[in-house]
């Protein structure tokens, strides 16, 4: 009889639709998916589809019907419960605390105030003397959205004022961290923690931090203060993404997402380590140890997002295309399809589509990935 796994998820997203599902498939797993929103992930799967409040423990384990080999979930919002309902089952499963503080900003904040002190406050009470300027966000968003750079009190509150008048969720105001800003891509199994590699990310003008090219690189020797501070967190299972800036041989945190990277840098994740990710990241919640990789040759790697310029109906867009540029591999898959009306919001969520690049020198993948760019039409009436 085949191993059982339970998928919690929220929104549809490609991770999951075209990275874990499909992985379960190909380790022979029986995946039932949990989910709050049935309608949107009808025909992804092809397995039992069951409604529940993913958002809820309790309710995750009463929607398991035997033994579990394992309960699994990507989204940054349902990283504790679905490691609650885990432990429940007494299934490898990452630290339902860790998940909680890094989803939380403020529990974050808090927790590392030891190591690397970083002034935060709830955005309703600032204190005067506060280190302008400040970075204004939902303690617990994502995407950068409703995220913005504010210079003094009044911008706060303007800004403040802006977002109360679409969601009602805590904010919080953060001191503004300068620095160049990283990633890094870690995934544990409970007895290693192994990194897989990191991304420098280039963002859009402030107030707002929309990413615009993630290049693959080393990480930065500050690489292990990030390292400890995860490991003051309690991250050390499963895959992890972590975002954070270094300024005069200084590493600090901006966020933890407690899963792996999105926005399609998972598939070039893989594409890059030559391993079958999402096969191993479903393994170490199986209980098994990571394997021995190789550590693959030189490359530079590039994920751009086509980002929508203007508000209106997407009219003209190419859909999902693999090809070679001479020694470049290219990838392209869209985020939004042709008839979507497209709002633009200043974050990631006004990403058409995700353009991947491979190659083994920088010149050579910025070229080919300006000609594919060039070759093809995005249009927004």
């Amino acid at each position: 009889m085949a191993a059982s796994l339970y998928l919690v998820a929220g929104k549809t997203t490609d991770s999951v639709t075209h990275g874990f599902l499909p992985a379960a498939a190909r380790l022979g797993l029986d995946t039932t998916l949990l989910t709050d929103r049935p309608a949107a992930h009808a025909g992804t799967h092809d397995g039992p589809l069951v409604e529940c409040d993913v958002s809820d423990f309790r309710e995750i384990i009463a929607a398991v019907d035997g033994e579990p080999a394992a309960i699994f979930s990507n989204s940054d919002f349902l990283q504790a419960p679905a490691a609650l309902a885990a432990a429940y089952f007494g299934l490898p499963a990452k630290d339902w605390r860790a998940a909680a503080r890094a989803k939380n900003k403020a529990l974050m904040r808090r927790h590392l105030a030891s190591l690397d002190p970083v002034f935060s406050a709830d955005a309703r009470r600032v204190p005067a003397d506060a280190p302008y300027p400040l970075v204004l966000k939902p303690r617990e968003g994502v995407a950068s959205e409703d995220v913005f750079l504010v210079r003094d009190a009044a911008e706060l509150a303007t800004r403040r004022d802006e977002i109360a008048a679409h969601r009602d969720d805590p904010l919080v105001a953060e001191e503004y961290l300068p620095g160049r800003l990283h990633t890094l891509e870690t995934l544990g199994d409970g007895r290693e923690l192994r990194v897989l590699g990191s991304f420098r990310t280039t963002l859009s003008p402030p107030p707002f931090f929309v990413e615009e090219r993630l290049e693959w690189t080393a990480p930065p020797p500050e690489t292990p203060q990030i390292l400890k501070q995860l490991e003051a967190l309690g991250v050390g299972f499963g895959a992890c993404h972590t975002e954070f800036v270094v300024h005069d041989g200084r590493a600090r945190i901006i966020e933890v997402n407690y899963r792996l990277i999105g926005d399609h840098c998972d598939f070039l994740l893989a594409d890059l380590l030559g391993v079958p990710l999402f096969e191993e990241i479903l393994n170490v919640h199986l209980g098994e140890p990571l394997p021995a990789w190789h550590t693959p040759h030189r490359r530079h790697a590039i994920a751009e997002p086509v980002i929508a310029d203007r508000s209106g109906k997407l009219t003209a867009a190419p859909g999902p295309l693999q090809m070679d540029d001479g020694p470049v591999r290219l990838a392209y898959r869209p985020q939004r399809s042709i008839g979507d009306t497209v709002a633009v919001t200043r974050t990631n969520r006004d990403y058409l589509g995700t353009v991947r690049a491979i190659g083994s020198e920088a010149d050579e993948v910025n070229a080919a990935l300006a000609r594919f760019r060039a070759a093809h039409d995005w249009t927004i009436a």
